[in-house]
């Protein structure tokens, strides 16, 4: 078997300045079957263990038509702590930033299920209180992607956006962003994602994927590393003033965000 999450990535100059350019890129052949298979066992079976959404999907509003989320399954899994930890991806986020290294911010694991709604139009950084934008999300598929399984898409440029970021995850996110990012004529990217394929994207990159429309379930796991000299900046909204306390406790504003929960991952040299 080939588990391998620690060896570096032959990672190319023209996918650093394409996710620089673009606000992400996606990677192939990042991680073998045998790695995705091994960890993603122990990550489905984390998943439905934690979840606590059983709703029908005829009672869920837009935002739990769109996946199950579980949070952090390092703290709740040594197995998916060892997966989360690994120096690869790590490296690649660090590389593609271009900053000395990435600490935690948290993971999670986003389950499309068979039958589950859109994801809306939003940027992940409108929930962060962070000092600035090297923050990275690696987006991890479970399987082979294919388009009607509901992929991430991208506005490709749209980190440089600012239009619409005051704008949680919604039904209204999905309508104002939209006719804004098409009036700037932004190109779309919504193509299938290969077995092994991972995306990195900026926290200020405005993405979306489409339904679920298999009889299986689109199963994602995500790490979310920040520049490890990242700093807490004062909570703009509510969600902000929540991740500060649930993911970064006892950090003070405008202080090295470096408590337990966001230890470095990797560290160049």
């Amino acid at each position: 078997m080939t588990i391998d999450i620690d060896t570096p990535y032959d990672l190319m100059q023209a996918a650093i300045a394409a996710f620089r350019k673009f606000g992400y890129v996606k990677l192939k052949n990042v991680l073998s079957a045998e790695t995705l298979a091994y960890y993603g066992d122990e990550i489905t079976r984390k998943v439905f263990e934690l979840n606590t959404l059983h709703l029908p999907m005829s009672e869920r509003s837009t935002y739990q038509k769109a996946f199950l989320q579980v949070i952090n399954l390092w703290r709740s899994s040594d197995v998916a702590r060892e997966f989360v930890f690994g120096t690869r991806l790590a490296r690649i986020a660090t590389e593609l930033m271009g900053v000395t290294g990435v600490r935690m911010y948290h993971d999670q694991a986003l389950y499309k299920e068979a039958g589950g709604g859109f994801t809306p139009w939003h940027a992940d950084q409108f929930y962060w209180p962070l000092s600035n934008s090297n923050i990275c999300t690696a987006w991890i598929p479970l399987q082979h992607t294919p388009r009607d399984m509901g992929p991430l898409a991208f506005a490709a440029g749209s980190h440089e956006y600012t239009y619409g970021r005051d704008l949680a995850i919604s039904d209204e996110s999905e309508k104002e962003i939209q006719r804004g990012l098409a009036a700037q004529h932004y190109p779309y990217e919504d193509t299938a994602f290969d077995l092994g394929e991972v995306s990195f994207h900026y926290g200020w990159t405005f993405h979306r994927a489409d339904a679920n429309v298999t009889a299986q379930p689109r199963r994602v796991m995500t790490i979310i590393t920040m520049d490890e000299e990242m700093r807490l900046k004062a909570p703009a909204n509510a969600n902000q003033q929540r991740d500060w306390e649930s993911w970064c406790p006892g950090v003070e504003i405008g202080a090295l965000i470096d408590s337990p929960m966001n230890p470095v991952i990797y560290h160049a040299g």
